[in-house]
């Protein structure tokens, strides 16, 4: 169950992140705090868009998806099941996977480093050894 846990503290912090990039990204914020990095040269690339979506708006929701499941499976009915650790496992799988595209346009397409995006695809690899961790420790021990 501790895995759920660090995954939905992970999938929170990823959601405020994705979220931040997603407000920006339809101007109700000004400037993009990226210090040394290159966000707005990355964020307002042609690959920040995918199927005329920002990319951003995905994160919100992959991260709001994984958050909403990591919750899910900490209600007592589902916490001695293995489904919620299997349904984490594959969503932040699927991100894993859409995070190093993303990353590997960043460094050998784009050319320039969004440190924000960065982090979404640390925490969502994260989640991901989580899940890994929580299906390898199968099933939970019992305390009495």
């Amino acid at each position: 169950m501790t895995h759920r846990m660090v995954s939905a503290a992970l999938a929170l912090v990823g959601f405020f992140v994705a979220l931040y990039l997603s407000l920006w990204k339809i101007g109700w914020l000004g400037t993009l705090a990226c210090g040394a990095g290159s966000c707005e040269v990355v964020q307002t690339s042609r690959y920040a868009y995918l199927f005329g979506i920002p990319v951003a708006f995905y994160g919100t929701g992959g991260f709001l998806s994984l958050l909403l499941v990591s919750l899910v499976g900490l209600q007592p009915r589902f916490v001695t099941g293995r489904g919620a650790t299997a349904a984490l496992v594959a969503l932040s799988a699927i991100g894993v996977v859409f995070a190093g595209y993303l990353t590997y346009l960043e460094a050998f397409v784009i050319e320039a480093w969004c440190r924000w995006c960065v982090v979404c695809a640390g925490l969502v690899t994260a989640v991901f050894i989580s899940g890994l961790v929580g299906l390898r420790t199968w099933p939970p021990r019992r305390s009495f």
